[in-house]
């Protein structure tokens, strides 16, 4: 990868590249149980869709104030490995600044030993998620750059 991650999510790549194969299964369940509830404030509205994960996974991206990147995600328990990939993404990306997300390369999670343990189908939802994101950011924080 020729694109530095940022911090939060090289740390998370890291912990999972450390990890045998069975401990990077548990290691996913944990991120999937780590993801924040939807905010009440959000709960009803339409989130968007990310069409490629096999199980119905939605997301928003938002600017906050500060600038900083804030993710939201509603993601069913019966879909452990997509939830886990959100989990991931929230954890590794949530509060990072807009240039730090949409720097990010999508194929980021390959770094982490995953393709081992989970169906390249799988896999590729991570960089659908965060193709989401990212033009989510461009269209909705000023000056993004693509």
């Amino acid at each position: 990868m020729d694109r530095a991650l940022p911090p939060g999510l090289q740390a998370i790549v890291d912990e999972f590249a450390e990890c045998d194969r069975t401990e990077r299964l548990d290691l996913l369940l944990e991120y999937a149980n780590g993801l924040p509830p939807l905010p009440e404030r959000l709960a009803g509205q339409e989130l968007e869709r990310v069409h490629e994960c096999q199980t119905p996974l939605f997301v928003q991206a938002e600017v906050d104030a500060e600038g900083r990147v804030r993710l939201f995600f509603a993601a069913p328990d019966e879909a452990p490995t997509s939830k886990g990939f959100a989990g991931i993404i929230h954890a590794g990306l949530d509060g990072a600044s807009v240039d730090a997300v949409l720097a990010t390369p999508s194929e980021f999670a390959m770094g982490m030993g995953l393709a081992e343990v989970v169906s390249p189908l799988r896999m590729r939802s991570t960089g659908a998620i965060l193709a989401r994101i990212k033009r989510q950011l461009v269209e909705r924080a000023p000056g993004a750059a693509s």
